[in-house]
């Protein structure tokens, strides 16, 4: 028997959706930033394995492995991340708010991330998770943050709103119960062949991740609307044996943002480009020539033909 099945993680900006998917397929996909709204896009993580003896027992509620389960189950996990949920206040908002409204079609679960002390902001997207018939995993991320008491209160709450969901309190970047999430989503999984080839990890290109890298980068370093008005294309990636030639193009909505990105002297640009080079270069296992260029597109936030350029267009 084979098991394989599409797992969604949703939930409020910054509450850790993507820091719980990293540990879930052991590798930096989605990017991280104390920032809300980092995650712009659906990025995809496919795990695939083999389920053990002892871990098959487990699932099945046995305390040994001596009842004669069969050995060597193999799974394929495809994992989504997607953007935060807000109110929309732009088309970007709203492209954003559209690959979540899909994530909630097309899942086998659900795991709704939310965190100690808040509770989901956009009601309409928590009805609908009510009301589907899809099974769903609740995560109370960062509970290193908070006490035994708010915790459990904090699980009683969701319990109460969605009853049929299971509930567990977690630390996504301190790795606790992440043993415990993977496990139950397995219990999920239907039986069904592997969805994709057994060697993938996503279905994102080389340069969808270079120009997150990218962009992480201008999140962790510039502040106020500067990262909220930048996007990044990959303009030219050229593989070359022994290191990469990779081109960036950083638009912005004004030129007073274009000279804040570059800094006095054009320090601030260059730390930049240093700091994403080192990344893409742990990332890609090669050397990098990283250049990066800024033009201004004034309003691009709100320009369909511009979002479209930049992959936010949601397929029909």
């Amino acid at each position: 028997m084979h098991r394989a099945g599409f797992v969604n993680i949703i939930g409020n900006p910054n509450v850790g959706k993507s820091t719980l998917m990293n540990a879930l397929v052991g590798e930096r996909l989605s990017i991280i930033t104390s920032k809300a709204q980092t995650t712009r896009k659906r990025v995809m993580g496919i795990v695939n394995g083999r389920i053990s003896e002892s871990l098959q027992a487990r699932l099945n509620g046995r305390a040994s492995e001596a009842e004669g389960v069969a050995n060597g189950e193999d799974f394929q996990i495809v994992y989504t991340d997607t953007p935060g949920i807000v109110n929309p206040h732009n088309k970007l908002h709203e492209q954003m708010m559209g690959f979540v409204g899909t994530a909630l079609q097309d899942a086998d679960l659900f795991i709704l991330v939310t965190e100690v002390g808040e509770t989901l902001k956009n009601r309409h997207v928590l009805d609908k998770v009510i009301m589907s018939p899809t099974p769903v995993l609740v995560v109370i991320n960062k509970i290193d943050t908070s006490d035994q008491e708010t915790i459990r209160q904090k699980i009683d709450y969701w319990q109460a709103t969605i009853p049929r969901a299971t509930v567990i309190p977690c630390s996504a970047t301190e790795g606790f119960n992440v043993d415990a999430i993977f496990e139950h989503i397995l219990r999920q999984l239907p039986e069904h062949p592997a969805y994709f080839p057994k060697d993938e990890l996503t279905d994102r290109t080389m340069r969808f991740f270079v120009s997150e890298i990218v962009r992480e980068k201008i999140l962790l370093y510039y502040q106020k609307e500067i990262p909220y008005s930048c996007e990044v294309a990959v303009e030219s990636y050229e593989e070359r044996d022994g290191i990469d030639n990779i081109s960036c193009l950083i638009f912005v909505e004004r030129e007073s943002q274009k000279a804040i990105l570059i800094g006095h002297q054009g320090k601030a640009i260059k730390k930049l480009g240093i700091e994403a080079r080192k990344d893409i270069e742990e990332f890609t296992g090669k050397r990098c020539f990283l250049s990066l260029h800024i033009k201004v597109l004034k309003d691009w936030r709100n320009s369909e033909k511009a979002l479209k350029s930049f992959g936010y267009a949601l397929e029909d």
